[in-house]
C-alpha cells in the first residue's frame, strides 16, 4: 500500500475517526486505525466494537491495500508535520513508512485481518435528516441522558419513528426532555431505538452544519452517514420507560420570561448551594419570581426577575444545574415556566416541538 495525501486531509479524516478510541483499551488493535486504500479512495475506520466512525478521504493511492495503524502516534507525527504533501507506504512485517520533505518515520502496524471492522448496511430503508436539524435535536435531549449503573436504558437517547415524525426522548429520572421533528416516514422504518450516550457525543462530533444525515436501523444497530462519514452503532437493549405518562397537561398560568435573564440569575443563586443542599428556591408572584438560597455557613443570595404571571403565589425548590442546562440548550429568547405547585414538576414547552420536565425539590 502507498498513499500521498496532503496534511490537512489526512489529519482531519485521522481526527474524525480518533475520538472514539479509548484510551484506556486492553486489547492493542482498538488503538489501531484501519487504513484501507481502495482504487478511488482511502478510507479510515476506528472502534471500540460498541462504536465504529468510518471516513473516505477522497485521494486516489499509488498502490492499493490496508493496515492498521496506532492512532495516537499517527496523529501526533501527522500533526508536527508540515503543511506539505505526505506519503505513507507499507513494508515487510507491517512496517509503516511516513515521509514528509527531509522527515521519515517508522512505526509498527498491525495486520488489518485482526482488524474487526463494523458491519455494513444491506438494507436501503433509511431517512433523511438535515445535519444542522439533528444537532439541535440531539442538543435539546442528550443533557438530560441519564449515567445510571442499573438502569442502563437511561444512558442514551431514545429515538422513536412514526410515520408523521421523528421523536427524541432523554432523562435520569429526575428531568425529562422531549422534541419532535415533524417529517413523513415510511411504515417500514415505524419503531424505536435507544443510542448510547457515548455515540450521541461522537455523532454530535461528526455532524455540520451543511448537507444532510442517513439514519439506518437494522437489528441491535444503527447508521448515521452523512456522505463522507459513517457511524455506526450498537444500540442499548431493554424498554425504555413510558415516558408520556409523566409529561403533565399544560398548564393554564405560566411564567414567561428572558431565556438570558433567568440563566444568569439562576446561576448566580446557584453559587451558594452546596453538596448537602443542592436546590434553589423560587417564589412566584403576580409579574415576578424571586430566586433565592440561603446557606447558614457561606450567606446568602437574592434575584428579582419581572415576568408575565398571572397566577397563584407559590414557593417551589429545584436543582439548578436541571434548568440551567436546559437554558443553555434552547435557542429562543423567552421560555415560558409552568410551576402549579411544590409537589409538581416544572415544565417549559416549545410551540409543538419540545418539552422539558423536571421534578422538584423540596427546600431544608
Amino acid at each position: 500500500m502507498k498513499i500521498s495525501a496532503p496534511k490537512d486531509l489526512l489529519l482531519k479524516g485521522i481526527q474524525s475517526v480518533q475520538t472514539v478510541i479509548d484510551s484506556k483499551t486492553i486489547q492493542p488493535i482498538l488503538s489501531h486505525i484501519l487504513m484501507e486504500a481502495t482504487n478511488d479512495n482511502i478510507t479510515l475506520t476506528a472502534t471500540d466494537f460498541n462504536i465504529g466512525i468510518i471516513t473516505v478521504i477522497p485521494v486516489k493511492p499509488s498502490i492499493t491495500g490496508a493496515i492498521t495503524v496506532p492512532a495516537k502516534k499517527l496523529a501526533e507525527i501527522i500533526k508536527e508535520l508540515p503543511d506539505e504533501i505526505i506519503s505513507i507506504s507499507v513494508k515487510k512485517n507491517n512496517i509503516i513508512n511516513i515521509e514528509c520533505g527531509n522527515s521519515n518515520f517508522k512505526i509498527m502496524g498491525l495486520s488489518e485481518e485482526e482488524f474487526s471492522k463494523p458491519p455494513e448496511f444491506k438494507d436501503k430503508n433509511y431517512i433523511t435528516l438535515k445535519q444542522a436539524r439533528l444537532k439541535t435535536l440531539l442538543r435539546r435531549t442528550g443533557f438530560a441522558a441519564g449515567h445510571d449503573e442499573i438502569r442502563h436504558v437511561l444512558n442514551g437517547i431514545l429515538f422513536v419513528l412514526k410515520p408523521s415524525h421523528l421523536r427524541l426522548v432523554a432523562t435520569d429520572g429526575r428531568c425529562l426532555a422531549m422534541t419532535e421533528e415533524k417529517m413523513q416516514l415510511p411504515k417500514t422504518l415505524e419503531g424505536k431505538f435507544i443510542l448510547p450516550a457515548k455515540a450521541v457525543s461522537e455523532l454530535d462530533r461528526m455532524l455540520t452544519d451543511d448537507g444532510d444525515v442517513k439514519i439506518s436501523v437494522a437489528e441491535k444497530q444503527v447508521m448515521f452517514d452523512t456522505g463522507t462519514t459513517k457511524l455506526v452503532s450498537r444500540l442499548i437493549e431493554g424498554e425504555f420507560p413510558n415516558y408520556e405518562r409523566v409529561i403533565p397537561e399544560e398548564a393554564k398560568d405560566k411564567m414567561v420570561v428572558s431565556r438570558t435573564a433567568l440563566l444568569g440569575a439562576i446561576k448566580r443563586v446557584a453559587l451558594f448551594t452546596s453538596p448537602d443542599s443542592m436546590f434553589i428556591r423560587v417564589d412566584a408572584s403576580k409579574d415576578k419570581i424571586v430566586l433565592s438560597k440561603s446557606d447558614p455557613h457561606t450567606g446568602e443570595a437574592r434575584v428579582a426577575l419581572d415576568v408575565q404571571y398571572k397566577g397563584k403565589d407559590l414557593s417551589i425548590g429545584f436543582n439548578p444545574d436541571y434548568l440551567v442546562s436546559l437554558l443553555k440548550n434552547v435557542d429562543q429568547e423567552t421560555v415560558a415556566l409552568e410551576l402549579v405547585d411544590a409537589e409538581k414538576p416544572g415544565v417549559v414547552r416549545i410551540a409543538d416541538e419540545y418539552v422539558y420536565v423536571v421534578m422538584p425539590r423540596q427546600p431544608i
